[in-house]
């Protein structure tokens, strides 16, 4: 499922952050000249920045430089103006294992993949791939646009089998298959309840808005009327009170109320979605493919329309997004620059509205391999699996062929150590299988207390390393552009840095690069807020295998000693 959180509606009855002081120490490798994009002896005193981010600066927080703007983005405007002046390097595939993604876009269309052994639309598979006029990638999802979880999936496989029957009944031999039925029957009934229970809510709130917004256009004379619009009434009865308190909160949660009513029905939209497909115990979506998802040699299906089956492109939005924060065209006048130049962007659709299949991922990562990518980008994830294996030994197949993946941590502000995730580098009864497999948390565009993301999971183990995943701006379908945010966001922008060093630093491993990324990040010693828990807080070190935030000027500096 993809890693994305929705920027208004999730968080509409709640604040996000908590506010505390920080300070930061960045962490060298030695050598000269030294690798840092804030002085090492005095970043202690760095102040916290005070004046409100502009508009224009939150467009590209994550290309910021903390020294420079007292903002933790990535410094990628600096290693550009400093470092890279007059350099092209080499063209970088980075493939994006997605939704799909607007490949028409205006600014995406001139940094798309073209698979230059193939000849389009002439219904042949020139290169001999097992896939027909794979132009810009591969859709391993046909027209699938909404699908199950994968614990609804496994509940309608097992319960002919498992149903009605308690533990003492079950051999040997399915006591291990009879325990994920049962775990996956609780999973669904508390998040059914809680969807439920959210869906209502929403409604609720939308079903006082209305009308109160209704009564006070027609008493203003205007719909984009202010607070103190409000507070200006004149003797008000007892229902236009309750009606103007109401709509004075709300007015909190969003600039105009039509902008509240249209997050709230997007969050109505979102939950009823879930009900109908995510929980649906009768949709066989899968069933229009055609092929069997339990079978990994069964590879002739999906289609070349790596955008999706909706004319609206509105499935593709996912992965639009992604592939412009890796790559959008910089310097061009048109939208906003992605981190990296000189990229192409192979298009490979296999994550639905719901949860991934362990076969399509394990394919659509075969084939960017194959297909000449150096980085894949996978901002997507789920809590059960039916066939780790098959995704497993596709990562391993990634790394021999020297493939770096960069993945998303996921947005439930947990701590992965203690919680098995999919897609993953680690093994259920082993260690880590790949060392060319880079996990990424969200960071918030304050650094201090709130600098982690309050949705964003982390782990010593689990989590290699954090970039920019809160408020980011990209391109969406349609030649449009918005504000996202999810470790599903931190994610490109880390595989963006990690295709410059491919770019410019091409003989360094896919091994060298993560570690580059690794070690040459900035760090601090402040504690920060975890799951958006005041009470739950440690350092960076402790939560991330590196202790660092990606930095793109310090990766070419250490990528060019190496």
């Amino acid at each position: 499922m993809n890693f994305l959180i929705k920027l208004k509606q999730m968080n509409i009855l709640k604040s996000s952050l908590l506010v505390t002081a920080s300070a930061l120490v960045l962490s060298s490798c030695g050598g000269v000249p030294p690798i840092v994009s804030t002085p090492v002896d005095n970043i202690d005193t760095i102040p916290l920045k005070i004046t409100p981010i502009t508009d224009t600066q939150m467009k590209m927080w994550n290309l910021a430089d903390l020294s420079t703007d007292t903002i933790p983005g990535m410094s990628v405007d600096r290693a550009y103006s400093e470092l890279l002046q007059g350099k092209r390097g080499q063209q970088v595939i980075v493939a994006v294992i997605d939704s799909g993604i607007d490949i028409e876009h205006e600014d995406l269309k001139n940094v798309i993949w073209t698979n230059p052994k193939e000849i389009a639309g002439n219904g042949k598979d020139d290169d001999n791939n097992g896939y027909v006029d794979d132009i810009h990638g591969w859709n391993f999802l046909g027209d699938i646009v909404a699908e199950n979880m994968e614990y609804v999936r496994i509940i309608r496989k097992l319960k002919p089998k498992y149903e009605g029957k308690n533990e003492n009944a079950i051999s040997a031999a399915d006591r291990a298959e009879y325990a994920m039925y049962t775990k996956a029957n609780a999973e669904y009934a508390k998040e059914l309840e809680q969807t439920q229970a959210q869906a209502a809510q929403y409604n609720g709130i939308l079903a006082q808005v209305r009308p109160a917004h209704d009564a006070m256009t027609k008493k203003l004379g205007k719909a984009d009327y202010t607070k103190k619009d409000l507070a200006s009434i004149k003797g008000p009865t007892e229902a236009e009170q309750q009606q103007i308190a109401m709509l004075t909160q709300m007015l909190n949660y969003d600039d105009s109320i039509p902008a509240f009513i249209k997050q709230v029905q997007g969050g109505i939209d979102y939950f009823q979605g879930r009900l109908d497909g995510h929980f649906s115990m009768t949709n066989d979506f899968r069933g229009v493919l055609g092929d069997n998802p339990d079978d990994i040699t069964d590879k002739n299906y999906g289609n070349n329309d790596v955008d999706g089956p909706d004319p609206k492109k509105a499935d593709a939005k996912h992965g639009t997004h992604v592939a412009g924060s890796i790559a959008a065209q910089r310097n061009n006048g048109i939208g906003m620059d992605g981190v990296a130049d000189n990229v192409k962007i192979m298009v490979v659709r296999a994550v639905p509205d719901g949860d991934e299949y362990d076969k399509d991922i394990a394919l659509a990562i075969r084939y960017a391999v194959d297909n000449g990518a150096k980085v894949i980008n996978t901002s997507f994830g789920k809590y059960y699996s039916t066939h780790p294996e098959w995704v497993w030994d596709a990562i391993k197949y990634a790394s021999k062929k020297e493939v770096l993946i960069v993945n998303a941590a996921g947005n439930e502000g947990l701590d992965l150590d203690g919680k098995q995730v999919y897609p993953n580098d680690q093994e259920l009864a082993g260690g880590e299988i790949s060392d060319t497999f880079l996990t990424v948390g969200a960071l918030n565009y304050k650094y201090g207390g709130e600098l982690v993301a309050n949705f964003s999971n982390y782990g010593k183990s689990s989590v290699d390393v954090f970039g920019p995943g809160v408020k980011i701006w990209s391109t969406t379908p349609l030649n449009t552009y918005e504000f996202l945010q999810g470790t599903s966001m931190a994610s490109p922008n880390v595989a963006g840095v990690a295709a410059m060093i491919r770019s410019h630093y091409p003989k360094l491993s896919a091994k060298q690069v993560k570690q580059i990324l690794m070690d040459s990040g900035v760090s601090t010693k402040t504690q920060v807020v975890l799951g958006g828990e005041p009470s739950n807080t440690n350092t960076l070190p402790n939560i991330s295998t590196s202790g660092k935030m990606v930095n793109m000027y310090n990766a070419l500096i250490m990528a060019s000693k190496m």
